[in-house]
């Protein structure tokens, strides 16, 4: 079918034989959790009890699921997860990138066209989903007469995953001290979320302390690991005190608020308390929710994958679902929401800490990489600034000047075997060869063409090695390794058949099985139908 048919034809086929046999769902709830690694799931399984405990039992676990492309961040994952298509067909393969023209960096979310909205101090931000290439899943919903509302602590998360509309589409500011959204989804705030976030302040868990959840014999790791880069004001060693640097909450206490399981708390009984005064799921249409849980990544760069924050973090998350679904099974029914759960990305473990096993890693020097590509260019066409910047993977030369060096095509060679040679970088691409390389059978070579936007992306795409990152402390993500690509999809709810499948599959295979089930179409979607888990 996949060869015979476009994705479209794949939905609306699965669509027609699931309305034979089943309703549609009442609401589909879409739950994103920030930097969660496939392997969370067996490690972590026997500490939950509650949400993510229930969802992975009870429901289709997909065990080989990964991203295929190279930029495995925020902003690139929820879009993907959103759209069922890869960043090099909806635009966003990056949290940020170079605008050569202007010269400034500009957010995946940095919207000319949008102004912020606020539900406490002012704000002057302009986001909005003007960067998103394709619509959404939930657009096409919309389309239908569905109602529409995400949440996230981040901008990028909450707009991702409701594309360019939305009834409540919800983060919080980027003075970290209040909610916010954008005029590209209203011209007021909503009256919903305004008296939700009135009566629940954010400043309520000053002083509380991020205590461990578990016996102390359950954590499968020290405290104070090595390698740790812990929020500001605290240190490695638990407990945690939510109080910032100053006697009164400020920016620092917000800071320490969503490194810890609160932040993520506060942002399911919200999304809990919306489904209730917007009536989810009792429209005539189905329903959607799209609800992002940040803080697992926030914790995850600071303390890494083998801490025990990040075990306790996802010790309390199980809670924090628990009570979603309760409050779902309450105001919607047990048995008429369609759930389905996924990460944007994983995360490499700490390079520091996977020296300790003899294995390779370290940490890229990104003004190496600049100066080794200067020298190399100078060596043949003289004295100049010949390269501007290093963004995340990708270098961009000076205007025109990129066109100049491939002009000499030994030039670039050189160019490009140098920079391969500096600790840490695997692979190095033109934009000339991703251009036309996302069908590649080389793996790495599609992984970037994937996460390759012409006018967006840099002029050579670096590949990082396993264990090797540009981030000079704690962890990040971000390249084509396995703990950077693999994360968990599960399916939950009505019409869903129960059970592990094997089958490698990716994120962007998600919002076509959400639209099977709804029965609407998504035109650009590169993902397909998950159909041996629906019923």
């Amino acid at each position: 079918m996949r060869r015979l048919f476009s994705t479209a034809a794949i939905a609306a086929a699965v669509s027609v034989l699931l309305a034979a046999a089943d309703p549609p769902p009442k609401l589909v709830v879409l739950m994103v959790v920030d930097q969660m690694r496939a392997d969370y799931i067996d490690r972590f399984h026997d500490d939950w009890s509650s949400g993510l405990r229930r969802l992975v039992d009870s429901g289709a676990r997909f065990t080989e699921a990964a991203y295929p492309y190279l930029t495995t961040v925020t902003c690139a994952g929820h879009a993907t997860i959103s759209t069922g298509a890869y960043p090099h067909v909806h635009g966003i393969f990056a949290n940020t990138w170079f605008d050569r023209e202007h010269n400034v960096i500009i957010p995946c979310t940095g919207d000319p066209s949008a102004k912020a909205v606020p539900y406490g101090k002012p704000a002057t931000s302009q986001t909005g989903p003007g960067n998103l290439m394709v619509r959404s899943f939930a657009d096409e919903m919309r389309r239908n007469g569905s109602h529409v509302v995400t949440l996230a602590l981040k901008a990028r998360s909450a707009i991702m995953l409701a594309g360019h509309g939305g009834d409540a589409v919800t983060w919080i500011s980027e003075s970290l001290d209040g909610w916010e959204t954008s005029t590209s989804y209203t011209s007021h705030p909503i009256p919903e979320v305004k008296a939700y976030v009135d009566a629940h302040r954010l400043d309520a868990d000053f002083e509380k302390s991020w205590t461990r959840l578990l016996p102390a014999e359950r954590y499968h790791d020290p405290d104070a690991g090595i390698g740790e880069d812990p929020s500001g004001g605290w240190s490695s060693l638990f407990p945690h005190v939510l109080k910032g640097l100053s006697p009164t909450p400020d920016v620092s206490y917000y800071d320490h608020w969503q490194h810890s399981p609160y932040a993520d708390a506060y942002v399911a009984r919200m999304a809990a308390a919306l489904v209730e005064s917007m009536h989810l799921g009792k429209h005539a249409k189905t329903d959607f929710l799209g609800v992002s849980f940040s803080s697992p990544d926030l914790v995850g760069h600071s303390f890494g994958p083998h801490s025990q924050e990040i075990q306790d973090m996802y010790a309390h998350l199980d809670r924090t679902i628990g009570g979603l679904l309760d409050a779902l099974d309450r105001s919607v029914g047990r048995d008429a929401y369609v759930l389905a759960l996924s990460a944007d990305h994983g995360v490499t473990d700490i390079p520091e800490q996977i020296k300790l096993t003899g294995a390779d890693a370290g940490r890229i020097d990104p003004a190496a990489l600049l100066r080794t590509a200067q020298a190399t260019v100078q060596t043949t066409l003289g004295p100049g600034n010949y390269v501007s910047r290093l963004n995340g993977n990708e270098i961009y030369f000076e205007p025109g000047m990129y066109q100049r060096v491939a002009s000499h095509a030994d030039l670039l060679r050189d160019v490009v075997a140098s920079i391969a040679r500096e600790p840490g970088i695997a692979r190095v691409f033109t934009s000339d060869e991703l251009k036309v390389s996302s069908a590649s059978n080389d793996p790495q070579l599609r992984a970037a063409a994937l996460s390759y936007v012409p006018g967006r992306s840099g002029d050579l795409v670096l590949s990082p090695k396993n264990g090797w990152m540009m981030s000079v402390a704690g962890t990040t993500h971000g390249s084509a390794t396995p703990n950077d690509q693999r994360v968990p999809i599960v399916l939950y709810g009505r019409g869903i058949k129960s059970g592990a499948y094997d089958r490698v599959v990716s994120p962007a295979d998600i919002a076509p099985t959400l639209a099977a089930i709804v029965g609407v179409a998504l035109p650009k979607a590169e993902g397909h139908p998950l159909s041996e888990a629906l019923r």
